[in-house]
């Protein structure tokens, strides 16, 4: 071979490199989603939480390759869900979703649920609900979601009586004081159990119950994932409104849900606080609807 064609040829070998590697790119792109080259990516908060490794073990019994992606805050997995970074994420209750897409004008969609944590009321004083003296002081969570929750279960358990009735937007103020058993004080999440010693009995959420010395079956008190009030705070996996019958998607959501060991670490995970539900899509999506409506009537 001359030296002419030696050099030509050279000259070519960066082309023939880089259409190989387009090539490759796009056969990865056009792979079937959950093959090894595509596998669907699911963005959580937690990704080293034991659950995710048997559940990735899982899905690939069944013929489907996941990637387990981490976030470091809550803020993170619905817009990057939005942009096509990930293909679903599983982390938020039905409220935050609707929050987001009110907020950012998204269409997020909820594909199926996991489970619901119940916020519970306990006391260091008291035995039961009805053990709790008219007049004593109750306290429950300042953050927007909590507070409004943990009044809902105060009203369930005839503690206090709310003016409109209740509503996933209820704050102290709403409380009529008047028909109420009890008075009602908004604190920092993580102070209600260390002012326990204050208090009649206290809202406090499953991450600082241990705080207080108690366990998640010290509660005298929490909301039932049967009562229509708790429905907007099942944890649910969520995907981008034109996936939603995906079947690969929703054959994950079967695999979650029907895998004894993934739930058992679930639930050893939550300290024995996790209740699985299986509520229909089309209930989740009611229940989304519903929430964004009185969302945009509050404001």
């Amino acid at each position: 071979m001359s030296k002419k064609k030696i050099l030509a040829a050279l000259a070519a070998l960066p082309l023939v490199a880089a259409l190989a590697a387009c090539s490759g790119q796009a056969a990865s792109d056009d792979a079937e989603k959950g093959s090894a080259d595509n596998p669907v990516k699911i963005g959580v908060i937690g990704a080293s939480d034991p659950e995710w490794d048997i559940y990735k073990k899982a899905a690939a019994d069944e013929g489907i390759s996941v990637d387990i992606i981490d976030f470091s805050d809550y803020a993170q997995p619905n817009p990057a869900l939005s942009e096509g970074d990930i293909d679903i994420n599983q982390f938020q209750h039905i409220i935050y979703l609707a929050q987001y897409n009110e907020a950012s004008n998204d269409d997020l969609t909820p594909i199926g649920a996991t489970a619901i944590y119940p916020l519970g009321l306990y006391s260091t004083k008291y035995d039961s609900v009805a053990d709790i003296p008219k007049g004593s002081e109750v306290a429950v969570p300042n953050d927007e979601s909590n507070q409004a929750r943990g009044l809902l279960v105060l009203q369930s358990a005839g503690l206090i009586t709310l003016k409109d009735g209740g509503s996933v937007f209820s704050t102290v103020s709403d409380v009529d004081e008047a028909k109420s058993k009890v008075k009602v004080t908004a604190l920092e999440a993580s102070l209600t159990p260390t002012s326990l010693p204050d208090l009649a009995a206290a809202i406090i959420n499953n991450d600082f119950i241990e705080d207080a010395g108690l366990k998640a079956s010290d509660a005298l008190a929490q909301d039932d994932p049967n009562d229509p009030n708790a429905v907007p705070y099942i944890n649910i996996f969520v995907t981008r409104a034109a996936d939603k019958d995906n079947e690969v998607y929703n054959k994950l959501v079967d695999i979650y849900q029907s895998n004894q060991d993934v739930l058992d670490a679930v639930q050893e995970k939550s300290g024995g606080t996790a209740v699985f539900v299986k509520t229909p899509a089309a209930d989740l999506q009611s229940s989304l609807d519903d929430v964004v409506a009185d969302i945009k009537a509050k404001g």
